[in-house]
């Protein structure tokens, strides 16, 4: 008993056993309003995920018409601060007070904020707004992983953890077309008015279907650890958003963010060793395989960010390719994740096998980014796609078998504090990603500019690495050729780092154990996989 245990899953005899296949004709409904509860997660997943890739295509016309160019960047990172901040916190709160009711309130805080985003009548009213929708966010990402992670055994969770990663996909594909389009006929406040009919069958669809066990807790919310946890997160992610950018890397400003983050950090961990329920509780890190995944999450957030940021760069500038092709371009990527993702998925839940998902994942992220790293000025866009594929297939291997692992390896009454780290510290890792990898872009670009057009190049990149397109053809042709080798140059230098650091994400999977996922719709092991079943199922009203 004490064995199981330790592999991260609840004492059999706090579960009570799923009715057979059959049993008082209950099995079918079971299934029906089971897949109902996964859809509404869908789309919840989806809110989160769109919002930022929606917002993007319509940041020009929200600053016409509201102004605030300054803070235009505030819209953007008041959202990302929002929903790193929170995400620990959700989770948390799940587990002490029930998950049903935790994520209705998220989904409600979500909506609430994505209708006042679109009344905001000024730039520093969409700041805050953003903010809010930020923390509704960040419980919609945790609540849908911890929700799978309690209604779906852990040998299935594969299955659905890896349409969520489609979900995942179809958002970095459809974000930009969707926000270009509303933007253009219906207003850009209708990027946000659109969450509201999707958030609202969510909202209804949990509400009427879900059923999990209530939870009362006892303890008192951990104010102190989730303050100092807050402050820190929001320092990390302030330093990898203005360094390079509103300051210089060396400023008072960014060493004094770093030196604040530390602080809050170290005295964040001396707090949770002392309370009695720590917001983050530091003893799921003492398993081997929590700590082994969350660390392959983060490398992975890491280069994935990175490389998303600077692939549609290289697309526009060197391939010529227009804002909305450059989306469209990166198909390739984004369908070899999604397709890798279900296999990955199914295979899992056929074998209860995953140990070869991150070592496999690993490597094809390795291989992709040093791919990626020998694209040039003559590279074809057939031969950046094989690139990408590769890429995409290794994110496919590693997105949600890392998740699945990370909730493989604690107990059920920390699922959502498990989960709320694996997604923490993957945004985490994307954040610093695109920071590391843009100040090595921004490097590189302005060196290859000064040596290929002395100081008039140089002057071109001064203040940016990152020209606007459009604006290209109306530079000099010598300047222009600079430019173009210069974002080559800067290109194979983001995804050359970016390869050397994904062999640390490939060592790391070779020292994930292989802990025996239980549970399977059809496994052979009979009423001892019966028994094995999470308690909480989805049942019609």
């Amino acid at each position: 008993m004490a064995g199981r245990q330790s592999q991260g899953e609840a004492p059999p005899a706090s579960q009570p056993a799923r009715p057979a296949q059959g049993a008082g004709g209950k099995a079918e409904p079971k299934q029906r309003s089971t897949s109902v509860v996964i859809l509404a997660l869908m789309i919840a997943m989806l809110l989160a995920m769109l919002d930022n890739m929606i917002v993007g295509t319509a940041m020009p016309t929200i600053v016409g018409e509201l102004g605030g160019l300054d803070h235009l960047s505030w819209v953007v990172t008041a959202y990302a601060l929002a929903t790193a901040a929170s995400t620990p916190i959700w989770g948390k709160l799940g587990d002490m007070y029930g998950r049903k009711g935790v994520f209705l309130t998220s989904i409600a805080i979500f909506l609430g904020g994505s209708a006042l985003s679109g009344m905001a009548q000024s730039m520093g009213e969409l700041i805050g707004f953003r903010a809010v929708q930020g923390l509704g966010a960040g419980g919609l990402m945790v609540g849908v992983m911890a929700i799978i992670g309690d209604l779906v055994p852990p040998r299935e969770r594969g299955r659905y953890q890896g349409i969520m990663a489609g979900v995942m996909a179809v958002a970095m594909i459809g974000g930009p077309l969707v926000g270009g389009t509303l933007t253009d006929h219906l207003g850009w406040r209708w990027i946000f008015y659109i969450n509201l009919p999707l958030g609202a069958v969510a909202l209804f669809a949990i509400s009427a279907v879900l059923h999990l066990p209530k939870k009362r807790s006892e303890g008192r919310i951990d104010y102190t650890g989730a303050a100092l946890l807050t402050v820190g997160i929001t320092a990390l992610v302030l330093i990898t958003t203005w360094g390079g950018n509103e300051y210089a890397w060396g400023s008072a400003q960014i060493l004094g963010l770093g030196a604040l983050g530390v602080l809050a950090l170290v005295a964040f961990v001396y707090v949770e060793q002392r309370v009695a329920e720590p917001v983050l509780p530091l003893h799921i890190f003492r398993n081997r395989n929590f700590t082994l995944v969350t660390a392959i999450g983060f490398l992975t957030g890491f280069v994935m960010f990175g490389s998303t940021t600077f692939l549609p760069l290289y697309q526009q500038t060197v391939q010529g390719a227009s804002a909305t092709n450059s989306g469209l371009l990166l198909l390739p990527m984004l369908l070899g994740m999604l397709v890798v993702s279900l296999v990955a998925g199914r295979v899992t839940t056929q074998t209860g096998k995953y140990k070869i998902f991150p070592i496999v994942g690993g490597f094809l992220i390795m291989a992709g980014m040093f791919l990626l790293s020998l694209m040039d000025t003559e590279t074809t866009r057939f031969t950046s796609g094989v690139y990408m594929a590769v890429l995409g297939m290794g994110m496919g291997c590693l997105m949600q078998t890392t998740m699945l692992v990370a909730q493989n390896s604690v107990e059920m009454k920390d699922m959502g504090v498990g989960s709320s780290s694996a997604t923490l510290f993957r945004t985490l890792g994307g954040s610093f990603g695109v920071a590391i990898l843009g100040a090595l872009f921004t490097s590189q670009v302005q060196d290859t500019m000064a040596e290929r057009a002395g100081d008039q190049g140089a002057a071109v990149t001064s203040g940016s690495a990152q020209l606007d397109p459009a604006s290209l053809p109306k530079l000099p042709a010598a300047i222009r050729d600079a430019y173009t080798h210069a974002v080559a140059d800067g290109s194979h230098q983001v995804f050359l780092w970016g390869a050397l650091i994904s062999i640390a994400a490939f060592v790391a999977a070779w020292f994930v154990k292989e802990v025996p996922l239980r549970g399977a719709a059809k496994a052979a092991d009979g009423d001892e996989a019966q028994a094995d079943q999470p308690a909480p199922v989805a049942e019609p009203v």
